[in-house]
């Protein structure tokens, strides 16, 4: 996943007004990357962490949570573990009269086999020392591919997040590809897993939006939680 354009985007026509929340994003822009630990991150705004393995959907979540579905900000990669920097997202959003200013942060995706040796290991150090040393940080979205449930790096990866005791909300990945019969086992079985109560998970699909509402108020609700 690469970052998108720099320019300022709003959501596409209708995105994010949805009655069932009032939560709404206004504009989009791409603020700046970092790719090494302890790099400068590019304002003191509250910021809204997204985590996750290469391939579970990342990309096409964040677009769909932003309203960009024609126009990517998050560009899906077909090469996972392409992303090796950390890429921050200015999001203006709106509740009633009240704005809201803050940065949505793409964690590179980790657990892809195939990335050379040398990236792996550098991958560790960026996302730990960004999780440890941001004060701003307001909590971690950890996507989980609700097909297969957590695999040993996304166990590893909770390990850390316990460590840090930073507030982690989990988004099921991929529902849309489950069937009808599959869905309550796999979803129980990854809730299971993950060792957490059903409320801190969303099902979520890029393709029919489903869990978009309900992820845009968890995120207000750390904002808010937090005296923004």
């Amino acid at each position: 996943m690469s970052r998108g354009s720099p320019a300022t985007e709003r959501p596409e026509d209708g995105a994010g007004l949805d009655p069932a929340t009032r939560f709404r994003i206004q504009t989009v822009e791409f603020a700046g990357a970092v790719a090494r630990p302890g790099g400068p991150v590019p304002g003191v705004l509250p910021q809204v962490a997204f985590s996750g393995r290469s391939n579970v959907g990342k990309s096409s979540l964040i677009n769909r949570l932003l309203g960009r579905n024609r126009s990517q900000v998050a560009r899906v990669s077909a090469t996972p573990g392409k992303t090796q920097e950390i890429n921050f997202y200015r999001i203006t959003a709106r509740e009633g009269t009240r704005g809201y200013e803050f940065f949505l942060v793409d964690l590179p995706g980790y657990g892809f086999a195939r990335a050379p040796l040398e990236v792996r290991r550098r991958w560790r150090p960026l996302i730990e020392s960004y999780l440890a040393g941001t004060p701003q940080l307001r909590g971690v979205v950890q996507l989980i591919d609700a097909r297969h449930g957590p695999s040993a790096e996304d166990h590893r990866m909770l390990e850390y997040l316990s460590l840090t005791g930073l507030p982690t909300l989990f988004a099921l990945t991929k529902v849309d590809k489950l069937t009808s019969t599959q869905r309550a086992h796999k979803l129980d079985e990854a809730i299971t897993a993950l060792g957490i109560d059903p409320e801190q998970a969303v099902p979520f699909s890029a393709q029919t939006g489903e869990g978009r509402d309900e992820l845009l108020e968890s995120i207000h609700t750390l904002l808010t939680e937090e005296g923004l």
